[in-house]
C-alpha cells in the first residue's frame, strides 16, 4: 500500500500537494459553516452535532483538569528529588555532556544574559554543559552581543560558542534553520574534533527566554542513562509562560494560562507527548536523521515526526516533571503586546502547514505498523484541524440554529437546544475552577507591584475567556488555515518579549 501511494505522489506531485494543503482549512471552514447552512437543510443533525460537540468539550475540559492535578503532584515530587545524586549512581555518568543551542535574533542582551545566568545554577556539572549562541549573521549587533556573553560566561560552562547563520538559498528564516546551522557546527567542532562522546551527548533546543529548573540537566541525565531506548527519545519538560505572567495584558494572560496548564498536563499523557518549544534529544539521533529541516517555520513537531518516520516508528517523547518557564509576549504598549500575542499564536497555528507532509509520510513510509503511526498522527490532526472550530461551535452555534430556523426553534429539540447546550457547558466551569487553582499554585508568587485586591480579583479575569479565545487563538488559527489553503505563506516574526 505504501508503494501505491508513493507512486501517486510521484506521478501527481502538484495535485497531491494542493489537495493536502487545502485539507486543513477546508475541514475547519466546513465545520464552522455547517451550523449556518445546516440550520436550513438538516437542523436536527446540526442540533445533535452541537450537543455531541458540547459533550466532547466537557470531556476535554475535565480531562485537562485531571491531568493538570496529576502533573502538579508529580512536579512537586520531582522538585524534591536529588536528581544529581540519582544520576551519579548510574553507569557512564561521567561521560555525559549536554549541548544547549539557543537560537536568537534581535533579542536583548539582558534577556540572553538572564537565560545563561539561570543555566549557571544547574546542579549538573556546568563544565559538561556547552552553550551555542545561534545568532543570525544579518543582525548587526549579533557579534557584539555574542562576544560579550561568551566572555562573561566562558569560565562557567564547558564552553560558550557563537555561530552566525547566513541567509542561504532555499532556507526559511527562523529558529529551525538557525539552530540546524548551529548544531552542525557544534557536532563538527565539539564532537568530531574532540574527546566528547556523541553516544553520551544530548542536545537541547532552547528558546532565548527559557528558564530551566536548576535540576533539569541532572534529571535529564538520569533519564538518558537509564533509558535503553535513549537514541530514539525526546525529553519534554512543562513549558509554562510564567516569567512575566503578572505583567502581560489580561487577554494574553488568560491564553497563556491555558497554554501553560495544557503543557503541564500533557506530560501525564505519554501517548500525546510531542517535542514542543524547548526540548531535548540525543545528539546521536539528531545527527542520524539529518538535523532540523531548514525550509520550515514550525520546527518542533517537524523534528519529532521526521525522527519518528526515519527511525521506523520507534521514536517517542518522555516527560521531565519539572517546569521550564518562558515569557508571554510583552511589548512597549498594551496594544503592541496584544498584537505580539496574536502573531505568536498565528505562527504556532502555522504548524498546520506540516500536516500535509505528516499525512504523506503516513501514507508512503513502509514497515511501521498501522496503529503505531496512526494514533500520533490522528491526535495531531485533531488538535490542528479543530483549533479554529472550538470557539464557533461551543460559543455561537446553539443560538444560531434557532435564530436562522424559527420553525425548528418551535420543536422540542429546537426549543431545548440552547438550554441543553448551556447546561453541558456550565459543567465545564468546574474544570475551569480546578485549572485556576492549579495555575495559582504553580505561577510565581504575587510580586510587590501587584496589589492584594488585584490578586484576589484575578480569578474573575477568566470571565473574559470568550473574548480572549476568539481574538488571540481562534482568529489567528483560522487565518493560518486559510492562508495555507491559498498557498500564502507567513514569515517568521520574532515575538517581542520585554
Amino acid at each position: 500500500m505504501s508503494y501505491f501511494f508513493q507512486n501517486i505522489f510521484t506521478r501527481y506531485p502538484i495535485k497531491t500537494r494542493i489537495f493536502l494543503t487545502t485539507l486543513p482549512g477546508f475541514f475547519s471552514w466546513s465545520l464552522i459553516l455547517f451550523p449556518i447552512w445546516g440550520s436550513f437543510v438538516v437542523p436536527y443533525i446540526v442540533a445533535y452535532f452541537i450537543l455531541f460537540y458540547d459533550v466532547y468539550w466537557l470531556y476535554k475540559s475535565f480531562s485537562l483538569a485531571i491531568i493538570a492535578i496529576l502533573a502538579h503532584q508529580k512536579i512537586r515530587v520531582a522538585e524534591k528529588e536529588n536528581w544529581l545524586e540519582k544520576a551519579k549512581k548510574l553507569a557512564n555518568f561521567n561521560k555525559v555532556s549536554h549541548l544547549v543551542i539557543i537560537p536568537n535574533y534581535q533579542e536583548r542582551v539582558d534577556k540572553l544574559r538572564k537565560t545563561l545566568s539561570v543555566l549557571a545554577t544547574q546542579t549538573f556539572p556546568k563544565k559538561r554543559i556547552f552553550i551555542i549562541l545561534a545568532m543570525e549573521k544579518r543582525e548587526k549587533e549579533g557579534r557584539e552581543k555574542a562576544a560579550s556573553l561568551a566572555s562573561e560566561f566562558k569560565n562557567v560552562f564547558g564552553a560558550v560558542f557563537a555561530t552566525f547563520h547566513p541567509d542561504l538559498p532555499n532556507e526559511v528564516k527562523g529558529k529551525s534553520s538557525n539552530q540546524a546551522y548551529g548544531a552542525r557546527w557544534a557536532y563538527k567542532n565539539l564532537f568530531k574534533k574532540s574527546k566528547l562522546d556523541v553516544d553520551f551527548a544530548t542536545v537541547s533546543s532552547v528558546d532565548a527566554d527559557s528558564l530551566f529548573d536548576p535540576q533539569y540537566f541532572a534529571y535529564l541525565t538520569h533519564e538518558f542513562l537509564r533509558d535503553t531506548n535513549r537514541y530514539h527519545k525526546f525529553w519534554q519538560s512543562a513549558t509554562v509562560y510564567y516569567n512575566n505572567i503578572w505583567k502581560v495584558p489580561v487577554f494574553t494572560r488568560i491564553i497563556s494560562v491555558f497554554g501553560s496548564i495544557w503543557r503541564m498536563g500533557v506530560l501525564i499523557r505519554h501517548e500525546r507527548l510531542i517535542a514542543n518549544a524547548t526540548y531535548s534529544l540525543s545528539l546521536k539521533m539528531l545527527v542520524k536523521i539529518g538535523f532540523w529541516d531548514t525550509d520550515v517555520i514550525p520546527e518542533d513537531y517537524r523534528i519529532f515526526f521526521k525522527a519518528f518516520y526515519k527511525l521506523g516508528g520507534k521514536v517517542e517523547a518522555a516527560p521531565i516533571y519539572l517546569k521550564t518557564s518562558m515569557d508571554a509576549p510583552l511589548s512597549s504598549s498594551y496594544w503592541k503586546s496584544l498584537k505580539n500575542k496574536y502573531e505568536q499564536e498565528k505562527r504556532w497555528a502555522w504548524g498546520v502547514s506540516d500536516d500535509p507532509l505528516f499525512i504523506k509520510w503516513w501514507l508512503t513510509v513502509p514497515k511501521i505498523s498501522f496503529w503505531n503511526k496512526t494514533l500520533p498522527l490522528s491526535r495531531v490532526l485533531a488538535d490542528h484541524f479543530l483549533w479554529p472550530v472550538h470557539w464557533f461551535v461551543i460559543t455561537l452555534s446553539a443560538n444560531i440554529v434557532a435564530f436562522l430556523n424559527p420553525k425548528f426553534a418551535k420543536t422540542t429539540l429546537g426549543y431545548s437546544l440552547s438550554q441543553l447546550s448551556g447546561f453541558v457547558l456550565s459543567l465545564c466551569l468546574l474544570a475551569l475552577l480546578v485549572i485556576i487553582i492549579i495555575d495559582f499554585k504553580e505561577r510565581p508568587k504575587r510580586p510587590e507591584y501587584v496589589s492584594k485586591l488585584r490578586y484576589l480579583l484575578s480569578p474573575f479575569e477568566f470571565i473574559l475567556t470568550p473574548i480572549a479565545g476568539f481574538f488571540l487563538s481562534t482568529l489567528p488559527a483560522i487565518i493560518a488555515h486559510t492562508r495555507l489553503m491559498f498557498d500564502k505563506r507567513i514569515e517568521y516574526k520574532v515575538t517581542e518579549k520585554l
